[in-house]
């Protein structure tokens, strides 16, 4: 069948979106330029039109990538990157001032290769300056044209809020599978009420509902599930394994890959809701790209609901650091956890 597009500012695209971060870092070596670039051809040639990139990823590689590989097709696709989150002599930086954020903007679009981008995220929440000054930068981007829609990352419910009063919020980004509910607490159906898209980032939960490998150990030295996302340490991980038993069961009866069904999950949960998949293999792009004609039952969403409680997860989303760079809800027993 034919999958129904979804609304994103004023953009209709395919249901699964592609996620740009894993071509340039993350998850172990990046690839190669004409690997990079050819993943990203396929991905429009496929018909995914909403790519999602930001000033961080490769320090500014990812988004000249996507200037280098699809410059030429720039009324394909809608456009998304970020920023906030970025680098200042090769070192990581938040920086939500308003100038900061404007400066960012200037250097993305040459990197992009474009004149406008279609959806410009603050990356992260930065403690040191009010949402709403953050906000405002966004807004005077869009008044000159140099964005079109703005969007937050990694933010809860109050933010959302605040930075909406501000200038509409076209699109909300949290991490948001399976493996990962913590959207369901507040976010979820605020952007329903708003008219904000969910962009669900980290849909097949950093791989775990996709190819989960059989020893994180074996992962490259410089993947960062092995320091910032402790669910793939070894006291965590081989409980978090037996939670995948009842989804090949699901995914079985669906006719379906385990990264299909984690899609077709995360679909279920509103026509406002849009994940993006990274991945560096063009069989996990053409995978990822069908998940929107697999069809779920009521009972089935259900059934994987209760199995994948928010509580039966074992370890915390993030390490210590990561948690304390975002905003979003926990629940009682990670708030417990993180004291």
């Amino acid at each position: 069948m034919t999958c129904s597009k979804r609304r994103i500012g004023d953009r209709d695209v395919h249901p699964v979106g592609l996620g740009c971060m894993n071509i340039t870092h993350a998850y172990g070596p990046p690839l190669d330029e004409a690997e990079a670039q050819a993943l990203l051809v396929r991905a429009l040639d496929l018909g995914c039109e909403f790519l999602d990139t930001a000033t961080i990823y490769g320090l500014g590689r990812s988004e000249a990538l996507i200037g280098e590989a699809l410059g030429h097709r720039r009324q394909e696709y809608f456009l998304a990157s970020k920023c906030v989150l970025g680098f200042r002599d090769g070192q990581r930086v938040i920086d939500g001032r308003p100038e900061a954020i404007k400066a960012a903007c200037e250097a993305s679009l040459k990197r992009l290769r474009t004149d406008v981008i279609d959806l410009y995220y603050l990356h992260r929440p930065d403690p040191k300056v009010p949402v709403e000054e953050s906000a405002g930068a966004l807004a005077d981007l869009v008044r000159e044209g140099k964005i079109r829609f703005i969007g937050l990352s990694e933010m809860g419910e109050e933010q959302l809020r605040r930075a909406h009063a501000v200038h509409p919020v076209a699109a909300l980004q949290s991490e948001y599978s399976l493996w990962v509910r913590n959207p369901e607490i507040a976010v979820l159906d605020a952007c329903r009420e708003l008219g904000t898209v969910l962009v669900a980032f980290s849909p097949v939960g950093r791989g775990f509902l996709a190819d989960p490998p059989a020893d994180p150990a074996n992962f490259h030295a410089s993947d960062m599930r092995l320091s910032m996302f402790p669910r793939f340490r070894p006291e965590y991980y081989p409980a978090n394994l037996t939670l995948l038993v009842e989804a090949k069961a699901v995914a079985e009866e669906a006719n379906c890959s385990l990264a299909q069904l984690a899609h077709a999950w995360t679909l279920a949960k509103g026509e406002h809701v849009i994940p993006i998949p990274g991945t560096a293999r063009m069989a996990h792009l053409e995978e990822n790209h069908a998940a929107p004609d697999v069809s779920l039952t009521a009972a089935q969403v259900a059934r994987l609901d209760a199995h994948f409680a928010p509580e039966r997860a074992a370890g915390p989303r993030y390490s210590p650091p990561g948690q304390a760079s975002v905003t979003t809800e926990m629940f009682p027993f990670e708030q417990q956890a993180h004291g």
